[in-house]
């Protein structure tokens, strides 16, 4: 029986995840990559001797990445080598205010208890209940395709899901327990990745409180990239072929199914497809009009998450006063969410984020220098414009070295940005988003765009705009789950494993 032949479209953690586990089950896949190395958004790029993770900083849900690599009879260890960061990270809530949050539960209840007496009573409690919704929902609700109301008509599930406050916001959840502000803007912090106000977003996610505080903060030695080697080396393995420097260009379809992917330099017959890439792009541009599923008006009506500002600095001394993970709350974060949100526009004054991963890794800095990698979240779809992006610089800079109390800028012997112009450049991003599509409630589950096309019969797509929804774990299952169905629906000559 000859081997099917599926085409991936893009390299990202998604994509990855997709064209391993449908190798592994027998098919023939070939990965079609855009830019030169993979990866997508967690590319890495190096210069003056510093080595830089493009986009995802964070390492959250190890026992997603472990179960990933363990379905292939692998386990991160073979590919990585993780350690926990203690403190988790620290928040900055103005001058000679720093909050480190330690790894330890014991310490961190101590934490809360110096601030709000009864607080660390609270914080079990809290915690209680978001292990249940983690245990639920990652370990089931992420995994379902989304494609029917079917696949959540089971007597417990609904109980499951009656019990994890699908509707009710993180907001009033998290205001249930809390009442300090420094406690609330802590325990919101994680909301943050899901691309939405926490007004916005299910109480359902406050997994990701638990996510953050029990299961902890990590990092891969050598940076977030080593996940991406990690997974490549693993799809390599199984037979997974990668071809780089591939734009694609269009997806053939003859009466309703796609025959072959056109590069710019080549032409791919294929059995199916998944599109890793950008969803939007894929429909509008990739795809004739007569097989596109979704209409203008819909993606206009499209929540995104935020884009962001980014800077790339190579330091040439060591700084004072920053951990690996650093958030900048000195700001109130209301202003900065309207203007992302609400009224979206350049923000007046900004949160942001920096990461010093040479706090952690020598390997990533030359010896007595420090890589920064700075992020200012802004609303997508802006102008975007150089001038703009020095001013923020400045703007953020004047900050850091404030708060931090020490001259930085002099001492910057590397310096990159990246905003709305490169996300579409490089990644062909809706809006220039950085993190895809909001969680919504109305835009949960069946209520995201469908990982299958409803006019193409073998086109499936993955990623931040369809199930489960942004983030590197959720990319990760997202591939897996695309995978399942695939395999369903076009069987493959060797056993399917499900």
């Amino acid at each position: 029986m000859a081997q099917k032949k599926i085409i991936v479209i893009g390299s990202g953690f998604s994509g990855l995840s997709a064209a391993t586990c449908l190798a592994d089950q027998g098919y023939e896949v070939t990965v079609l990559e855009k830019n030169s190395s993979p990866g997508g958004r967690a590319r890495s790029f190096a210069a003056e001797g510093f080595t830089y993770d493009m986009g995802p900083s964070w390492y959250w849900m190890p026992d997603v990445f472990e179960s990933y690599f363990r379905r292939f009879g692998k386990t991160t260890s073979d590919y990585y080598d993780l350690l926990r960061l203690d403190p988790s990270y620290t928040v900055i809530f103005g001058e000679d205010d720093f909050m480190e949050i330690p790894a330890s539960m014991d310490k961190l209840r101590e934490l809360f208890e110096s601030l709000d007496k009864g607080s660390a009573n609270a914080l079990d409690k809290f915690l209680e209940q978001a292990s249940y919704k983690y245990e639920v929902g990652i370990n089931q609700l992420v995994y379902k395709p989304g494609r029917s109301v079917s696949e959540f008509m089971n007597l417990r599930l609904l109980l499951d899901v009656l019990r994890m406050d699908v509707f009710q916001s993180i907001h009033k959840h998290i205001r249930r327990f809390f009442s300090h502000d420094k406690i609330i803007k802590l325990m919101e912090f994680p909301i943050l990745f899901l691309g939405a106000l926490p007004q916005n977003t299910p109480a359902l996610y406050s997994l990701m409180n638990y996510a953050d505080i029990s299961l902890g903060t990590w990092y891969p030695m050598g940076g977030m990239h080593k996940i991406v080697e990690g997974m490549v080396k693993l799809a390599e393995e199984k037979g997974v072929k990668f071809l780089y420097d591939q734009d694609v260009q269009r997806i053939d379809v003859q009466n309703g199914v796609a025959k072959q992917v056109l590069t710019a330099t080549d032409v791919f017959d294929t059995d199916v497809v998944v599109a890793s890439a950008d969803y939007h792009h894929v429909e509008k541009e990739l795809l004739p009009k007569a097989y596109q599923s979704y209409s203008d008006a819909y993606w206009e009506k499209r929540v995104m998450a935020p884009s962001s500002l980014l800077f790339y600095l190579g330091v040439n001394k060591r700084l004072q006063n920053l951990q690996h993970h650093n958030l900048f709350f000195d700001e109130d974060f209301g202003p900065h969410a309207h203007e992302i949100y609400t009224d979206p526009k350049w923000p007046n004054k900004p949160l942001f984020y920096v990461s010093a991963p040479s706090v952690t890794d020598s390997s990533v800095a030359p010896e007595g220098c420090e890589n920064l990698f700075v992020l200012i979240p802004v609303a997508p779809d802006l102008e975007d414009k150089e001038e703009v992006r020095e001013k923020y610089f400045h703007l953020v800079m004047d900050r850091l070295e404030r708060l931090t109390k020490q001259e930085i800028r002099s001492s910057i012997i590397y310096k990159r940005s990246y905003a709305h112009k490169d996300f579409i450049q490089d990644y062909n991003a809706f809006k220039g988003n950085a993190y895809g599509l909001a969680n919504t409630l109305m835009q949960t589950a069946l209520l995201k765009p469908s990982l299958k096309s409803k006019k193409v019969k073998n086109l499936y797509y993955t990623g931040q705009l369809t199930v489960p929804g942004p983030g590197v774990p959720p990319s990760l299952i997202s591939g897996q789950v695309v995978a399942k169905e695939v395999a369903k629906e076009y069987a493959a000559p060797l056993a399917v494993k499900v």
